[in-house]
């Protein structure tokens, strides 16, 4: 799992990059983007640590869901249903303007938008004063926080729809509207921001509900590979982001189930007690050879207490089992740069390469790349990922400038030279 802060108006959000959950939403979510018409290899799931409720699309098919939504969840559904929803924005193509302002933005610059523009309109709706907002702050409202009653109620009949042609049952999302009824006079600093930036009406409650009544799906219910997801990702989440006293107390050593298992081996990694923590990990490795998180977390677990040669065996079994995990590259290559031996600086900047195809928003992977090219006396191609990074970072004048080093190093017209120019140019067509 990786952790990242972003600095916004509200204060500091943490994001929180893990390839076991993204992949288990996506497995869950896949039969909805295909009857969408969406290809679930190009959407991208992002987590925001966060206790309370919201979701939200932003930046192209990039669906955004705070940790409260699934945590709180009591079933697959309940997280099915919010995410068809959003998925019904994108099929819809709600708010555009935003879509495209968000487009080029980093991760953490949407996430900084969202949440800077939500904590506004919190603020106007308390009888405080003071409160934090973004320097376009008024264009954030306008513009890209809240969608009109219309588009969510063309959202939730396109969900209905992609659950309806999908198998599913809606009553996920009804359960989950009730819950913010029940919160909808509440202060605006104390409703979720769900319910700030998607209004919700009587009338679409009403709607949900007369479909619920009259659905041939409404009481199928959930699979067994998806209960058994939903299980493990919330206690994996819980193991991660609560303190390990409240992990160990609600999975004592008497439960030997996998996940009281999984959850007590991150329990004990965190308080450090790397003793306790890799046996456990290792006796699910035993039990489950074909499991390539269990593997990821042992390596997780002995680079984060330096011991950077033994972390590499299991990063490496872990890739072979995920070859496609794009986020175990990056870790491993961490790993591989750690050693200071040349030649496992060579693979890293291999699987970051791989990497980076398909996660190039990840802008401490491009500085990764720029160190090993770095170590490797490629100073062009140093220069050129130090650009990748500025303009994934939405660090314009960076980017411009890591451009320009590059192409003054790289031989002229060649493929490196002519993204270096490509980068030069796209930096300067985005907005301030």
């Amino acid at each position: 799992m990786l952790l990242a802060s972003t600095q916004t108006a509200a204060g500091a959000e943490t994001y929180i990059r893990d390839t076991e959950i993204e992949a288990d939403i996506q497995a869950m979510m896949a039969p909805i983007w295909k009857v969408a018409g969406l290809d679930p290899n190009a959407l991208h799931i992002y987590l925001i640590q966060d206790k309370q409720l919201n979701a939200f699309v932003a930046g192209g098919q990039n669906e955004f869901i705070n940790t409260g939504v699934i945590l709180r969840a009591k079933t697959p559904n309940h997280l099915i249903g919010v995410l068809a929803h959003e998925t019904g924005h994108i099929s819809g193509g709600h708010l555009t303007r935003f879509q495209e302002a968000a487009r080029n933005a980093s991760i953490e610059g949407i996430i900084a938008m969202v949440v800077g523009a939500a904590a506004a309109v919190a603020s106007k709706g308390s009888s405080g004063s003071g409160a934090a907002m973004l320097p376009a702050e008024g264009v954030a409202e306008r513009a890209f926080l809240q969608y009109s009653v219309g588009q969510e109620a063309a959202a939730d009949q396109a969900a209905l729809s992609f659950l309806d042609r999908s198998g599913q049952s809606a009553r996920g999302l009804l359960e989950f509207f009730q819950i913010l009824q029940g919160e909808e006079l509440l202060s605006g600093v104390r409703q979720d921001p769900y319910l700030r930036s998607h209004p919700l009406t009587s009338q679409r409650i009403e709607y949900v509900r007369h479909h619920v009544e009259g659905s041939r799906f409404s009481d199928l219910p959930d699979s067994e590979a998806n209960i058994a997801l939903l299980k493990r990702i919330k206690a994996k989440l819980e193991a991660f982001i609560s303190p390990p006293s409240s992990t160990l107390a609600a999975y004592p050593e008497k439960d030997q189930s996998v996940v009281a298992r999984y959850a007590r081996a991150i329990a004990y990694y965190r308080i450090p007690q790397l003793d306790k923590a890799l046996p456990v990990i290792d006796g699910l490795i035993r039990d489950f050879p074909k499991d390539p998180y269990f593997r990821e977390l042992k390596g997780q677990m002995l680079f984060e207490n330096g011991r950077i040669a033994d972390a590499i065996p299991p990063y490496e079994e872990a890739i072979r089992l995920a070859p496609g995990a794009a986020l175990l590259r990056i870790s491993l290559a961490q790993a591989y740069i750690e050693t200071n031996d040349p030649a496992m600086n060579k693979r890293a900047i291999a699987h970051l390469n791989d990497a980076l195809r398909t996660e190039d928003k990840e802008s401490g992977a491009w500085r990764l790349l720029a160190t090993a090219y770095g170590r490797d006396n490629q100073m062009g191609m140093a220069a050129l990922a130090l650009a990748e990074e500025g303009l994934s970072a939405g660090k314009k004048k960076v980017a411009q400038q890591q451009a320009n080093r590059a192409k003054a190093l790289l031989p002229k017209n060649s493929t490196a030279y002519n993204r270096a120019e490509n980068i030069h140019r796209e930096a300067g067509e985005r907005d301030d």
